[in-house]
């Protein structure tokens, strides 16, 4: 049985935060090990995306993929129907996890050079990397995968807090898909 992913973070963070309270952030040898490692970690997640990139260029794949897309909460739009490709998909989701990194390094660069924390250094050199071998495109693109059953596109949205204020799941039924074709709503088409 695989434990949850947000319990083995838990667990991890748990860990490193008493590992952290024994290291000599003190001794600058230590804290630009600690830097380097967070740096390492970085550009490995980074060479780990490119050649995910490479990859889903490289298959080319133009299987159409249709979903509605929900409104996001508190707008008041309606939810939006989404005719796109594997490859645009796969892409789209890519840069997403592109900006999610440039923003944890942002905020871990705040964290670090200005406000002098130096013990989220070492957690967030083991978190991201961990949540990049967890990610659905690297699990087909790079680990050999099948994209069928949770791997199958459209992602389910993360449930929780963020599930929430993303609007809620995105619907692949037929029914949901042909009432928004309907509707004319959204009508994104990416090719």
């Amino acid at each position: 049985m695989a434990l949850n992913p947000q319990v083995t973070n838990l667990v991890i963070i748990l860990a490193f935060m008493q590992i952290s309270k024994r290291i000599p952030f003190d001794d600058p040898n230590v804290l630009n090990a600690v830097r380097a490692l967070y740096v390492v970690s970085n550009l490995v997640i980074a060479g780990i995306y490119l050649y995910v990139q490479a990859q889903i260029n490289k298959e080319n794949d133009m299987t159409v993929v249709k979903y509605v897309e929900p409104a996001p909460m508190g707008s008041g739009e309606e939810p939006k129907f989404v005719a796109t490709t594997v490859k645009a998909y796969d892409l789209q989701q890519l840069r997403q996890l592109f900006k999610n990194q440039l923003m944890g390094v942002g905020m871990m660069a705040f964290m670090h050079l200005y406000l002098k924390y130096t013990n989220p250094l070492l957690i967030q050199s083991i978190i991201p990397l961990k949540g990049a071998f967890e990610g659905n495109l690297v699990k087909i693109h790079l680990l050999g995968h099948p994209a069928t059953g949770d791997l199958q596109r459209p992602w389910k949205v993360a449930s929780g807090f963020m599930g929430a204020m993303q609007g809620g799941e995105i619907k692949t039924d037929k029914k949901s898909i042909e009432a928004a074709e309907r509707a004319g709503r959204g009508g994104v088409k990416d090719e």
